[in-house]
């Protein structure tokens, strides 16, 4: 089947997706601002929310004095590295509201984590805030190549989630046609992406998946519709899982970076160049560090993520350690944006799998399954506890004899990544798909290890 559609699924993607498009900006004097005048806003910002931080919130305040700071030393974006970090343990341990400046009766939303492993995250937002959080996300989209008018199918989850109500009131924003599907139902979103037409999907990449397959499974090929862009973030994701999410929908898959604790989605994009991912800097401040040492990395190194926000009101948030691992580039981007660019996410701190004294992100694993031949772009890794240490088992869907693929799996991880781990085959389905987020690790080691 695949093979009968391919001509016809390559003339729509020149059609669609690849077809030049005239540059447009949301906001064309913030994306083009020069970057002296970004880095004299992003002070004049910085100093007023530190004011506000310390005026308002007494968990920021004491740290700064602790440290002999006020924010009036603060006189350059350099001088920021002196503030404290702040963490997500510390919204835990205010929780609810205790690192909010603004009272909470003068809040207009409250959403919150899911709080799985422990006390949820709360964030607050005024009814200035959701304006600059539409903004940026209208910005965001504009940037993926969306415009105007578009019809934008959006799967991500609504509710305390901020997934989908930020790309919904930054579509609106935008001046685009929203279908507020939210996760699940996934027949019922095949159905409707072929009956209303959109051109834009808003996904995690996980359930993106879940949405092509099940459009085989009932003999609709998706690649014949109209869709050209998908807008996927959330979890972090491969190259070769864009790839395959490419080749199964037909359009062109664009990374969306966000985070609750500092907005939601929108903080960062990809331009339709697809060469790292536009960090709003008039609205936030980025920072690259060792994560084992907290000290600033050279540009173009990797390292751990720090955000600070500049215009937040409800939640202003300092240095905030996302544990997200990337890089920097001030470099110009072709599409003549000024904002610096985030190479894409390649895991986190707290996701880092250490097997046998290698370590190992879940994203690496899936740069090196997605794409080999009997091998579905569904899996899960099992982790396991036997003596004193842990054992990796890779749990994978296959078309084709299990010994095969077991040994291809194997030799694969081993040769690539440099982990030694078990493979365990599976029928088609078995492992369990995603409606949000993709749960790409079981843990099944004792508590107590």
């Amino acid at each position: 089947m695949t093979a009968m559609l391919q001509p016809r699924y390559a003339a729509k993607v020149h059609e669609h997706v690849s077809a030049p498009r005239r540059r447009y900006y949301f906001e064309r004097a913030a994306e083009t601002m020069p970057r002296v005048q970004l880095a004299q806003l992003q002070l004049r910002r910085l100093r007023a929310s530190l004011k506000a931080a310390y005026e308002k919130v007494p968990f920021h305040r004491e740290r700064m004095r602790a440290l002999r700071l006020r924010p009036e030393d603060i006189r350059s974006l350099e001088d920021a590295r002196a503030l404290p970090f702040t963490l997500k343990s510390d919204l835990r341990d205010h929780y609810p509201f205790g690192l909010f400046a603004r009272p909470r009766e003068t809040l207009a939303r409250l959403h919150a984590s899911s709080g799985t492993t422990g006390k949820p995250t709360v964030v607050g937002y005024t009814a200035a805030d959701l304006a600059t959080w539409a903004s940026l996300m209208a910005r965001s989209l504009a940037c993926a190549g969306v415009r105007p008018g578009d019809l934008i199918h959006n799967a991500y989850g609504y509710g305390l989630f901020t997934g989908g109500l930020g790309a919904h009131y930054g579509a609106e924003r935008l001046g685009t046609t929203v279908v507020p599907m939210s996760g699940g139902q996934t027949e019922r979103q095949v159905a409707l992406l072929q009956d209303f037409g959109a051109r834009v999907l808003c996904a995690t990449p996980s359930y993106a998946l879940n949405i092509a397959e099940v459009a085989e499974r009932e003999g609709v090929d998706l690649r014949e519709g109209s869709l050209a862009i998908g807008i996927f973030g959330a979890e972090p994701w491969s190259e070769a899982m864009r790839a395959e999410i490419e080749r199964r929908l037909g359009l062109k898959a664009i990374d969306l970076y966000g985070l609750s604790e500092i907005m939601g989605p929108g903080v960062a994009v990809e331009c339709e160049a697809q060469d790292g991912l536009h960090g709003w800097e008039d609205h936030f401040l980025f920072e690259i560090i060792d994560p084992e040492t907290g000290r600033a990395v050279a540009e173009g190194d990797t390292g751990e993520l720090v955000i600070t926000t500049l215009s937040r009101q409800a939640l202003p948030m300092i240095r905030y350690r996302t544990r997200d691992i990337t890089r920097l580039s001030t470099q110009r981007c072709a599409c003549g944006r000024t904002h610096l660019r985030l190479r894409r996410i390649t895991g986190r701190n707290d996701d880092m799998l250490i097997i046998r004294g290698v370590n190992v992100y879940p994203s690496q694993i899936e740069a090196v399954l997605v794409g080999l031949p009997g091998i579905a772009p569904h899996y899960q890794l099992v982790l396991e506890r036997r003596g004193s240490l842990d054992e990796l088992t890779i749990e994978v869907e296959a078309d084709g004899p299990a010994p095969v693929i077991e040994e291809r799996v194997r030799h694969h991880i081993k040769s690539m990544i440099g982990v030694t781990a078990a493979v365990r085959v599976l029928g088609p389905g078995a492992v369990p798909r995603s409606q949000g987020k993709a749960v790409r690790v079981r843990d099944l080691r004792p508590k107590s290890a």
